[in-house]
């Protein structure tokens, strides 16, 4: 355990903040998840979900929960399995 002020301080912040990091990775993981099996049901409201998603991918890369690289290749491999299932939904139609 620290016994300087400044790093103890550092301690309590750095706690709050890895919660906070927690949860809104947990909330990318979820809206993926979301996307994902919406689009492969053929959900009328997959497009509204994947814009939540892709939204949520950027607001994390924004505040620095996520690296920028790893939120456009998180976005590109997200619309790329999307479209693969609604190609199949409309092959199967």
């Amino acid at each position: 355990m620290a016994n300087i002020k400044s790093q103890i301080k550092r301690n309590r912040q750095n706690e709050v903040r890895a919660a906070r990091n927690k949860a809104v990775r947990s909330e990318l993981k979820t809206r993926t998840k979301s996307v994902l099996s919406g689009a492969s049901t053929g959900s009328e409201n997959a497009e509204e979900l994947l814009r939540t998603a892709l939204k949520r991918i950027d607001k994390a890369a924004s505040k620095g929960v996520i690296h920028p690289n790893q939120a456009a290749r998180r976005k590109s491999r997200l619309v790329k399995k999307v479209n693969e299932l609604n190609a199949k939904q409309e092959a199967k139609a």
